[in-house]
């Protein structure tokens, strides 16, 4: 336990990540007002837990995981209310196909559009991984998931992110249409 943190030394370590938090946490809820939520409760939480956290250690994965732990909560207490959510997760992970990424010459807008489409277990990897470059390892604890798990979302995310934006592709001349059949 630290009991040396000031603010100055909270908002050097932590405050530096609020805007790729709130990005992550826009793409997660997809609605700007939750999103403006859910990175406040994180900030909230990270300042009264900051006396745990460990100076010169990773503190935006550290963030991460509050942001990803406090959603998961946002989440349940939805499903409790709603009785509305099924997440399907096998681990196919060992059969999956390496393709190649999806061609630069896409817009971001089409990108951030498919990524929207996507159930919210496979954006979360997609964000951390592909997105914020978190090897699965890091994936894996900020989502409180196994690495085989990380593994078989992330290659299900992407096929389908690439069956999304096959139409694309193809007006881009890039041949990847057998994928999307």
């Amino acid at each position: 336990m630290n009991t040396n943190i000031t603010p100055e030394i909270f908002e050097a370590e932590a405050m530096k990540h609020i805007d790729d938090l709130f990005r992550t946490a826009k793409r997660l809820t997809m609605n700007q007002v939750d999103a403006e939520d859910l990175v406040q409760e994180t900030f909230m939480q990270a300042w009264k837990s900051f006396d745990h956290y460990e100076l010169g250690t990773n503190c935006r994965a550290w963030l991460y995981k509050i942001l990803f732990n406090k959603f998961d909560h946002l989440r349940r207490k939805k499903y409790t209310q709603s009785k509305y959510f099924q997440e399907a997760d096998d681990l196919v992970f060992l059969s999956a196909a390496y393709h190649a990424p999806i061609s630069e010459k896409l817009t971001d807008s089409q990108v951030i559009s498919a990524l929207d489409k996507l159930p919210e277990h496979y954006r979360s990897v997609v964000l951390l991984a592909d997105v914020h470059e978190f090897d699965y390892k890091e994936v894996a604890e900020v989502l409180e998931i196994p690495i085989g798990t990380v593994m078989s979302r992330l290659s299900r995310a992407r096929t389908q992110l690439k069956k999304t934006l096959s139409e694309t592709a193809l007006e881009y001349g890039i041949g990847f249409a057998k994928l999307a059949a």
